[in-house]
Formats: structure tokens, sequence, C-alpha cells
């Protein structure tokens, strides 16, 4: 598929030499004319403006600080993402605390059981296995029941 484009023919506009500049010469006047009449309608705009250059300027520094104000607090970084990200932090580092001592704590139960201790060892197995010396009885409380939530109607149908 070819998408070039050939030779665009040329377009001459034929004026004779001098003409360009006579015609801008002879319309001179109307365009100042023009001008000025733009310019009378826009200088009592522009001269209130320059009266209340402080006020506009205070203005735009108020609603400045404004904006400011709010992106600081609400912003995608703002305080209040700061504030939920940091509780975040804090609960995120109390579970690697637990997380930590949990681990310790299965090291240690790992280290004693590896070593040839035999009152671990039949902790243990009275514990996880339920064995019991010749002669003793061993209870097992039953597993706890959680009744299921109630249905209502509507789930019935």
């Amino acid at each position: 598929m070819n998408l070039r484009v050939g030779r665009l023919p040329k377009i001459r506009i034929w004026s004779r030499p001098g003409t360009n500049l006579r015609t801008l010469v002879d319309r001179a006047p109307q365009a100042e004319a023009w001008a000025d009449r733009r310019m009378a309608t826009v200088r009592p705009v522009l001269t209130a403006l320059y009266g209340m250059r402080r006020r506009l300027a205070t203005a735009g520094v108020f609603i400045f600080t404004l904006w400011l104000f709010a992106h600081v607090m609400f912003g995608a970084n703002g305080m209040v993402v700061y504030r939920q990200k940091k509780a975040e932090y804090q609960n995120l580092q109390k579970q690697i605390d637990e997380l930590h001592k949990e681990n310790d704590r299965y090291t240690r139960q790992v280290k004693s059981l590896q070593t040839p201790n035999p009152t671990t060892i039949e902790k243990e197995a009275r514990e996880q296995l339920h064995y019991a010396r010749p002669g003793e009885v061993v209870y097992v409380a039953p597993p706890l029941v959680r009744p299921s939530p109630a249905g209502t109607n509507a789930a019935q149908k």
C-alpha cells in the first residue's frame, strides 16, 4: 500500500508589485479607528481592574491557600491518607511481632523435642496423641459445636 503524495501543484497569486503596500496604507486609518473604538469599550474595565488589583491579589492568595489546604489534607498523599497508612502500618507491625513470638515458641518447642528429654516427649504424647500410662484414664472434651446462623424465610424460598 503506497501512501506517498506526489508533487502538489504550486498556487500562484498574481498581483502587481506595490499593490499590497498601497492597500495597507489605504486601510490604516480604518484599522486605527477600529482599535480606538475597542480601547474605548475596554478602557473602563481595565481601569476598574487596575483599581482593584490589591483586592484581586488578596483573593487570589486566599483561593490558592484554600486549595493548598484541601490538597494537603485530602489529596492523594494528604494527612487523612497518611493517618490511615500509619494505623495500617502499626497493625501490621503488631502482627509481625506476634508472628515472631509464635515462631520463637515453635523453635523452642522443636529444639526441646530434638533433645533426648523424656519428660518433654511424654508431655507431647499425652497432649496430642492422648496417650496414658497404664491405669490412667484420659478424658477428652467434645469439640465445641457452633450453632449455624438462623436462616430467614427468604433464604428458604
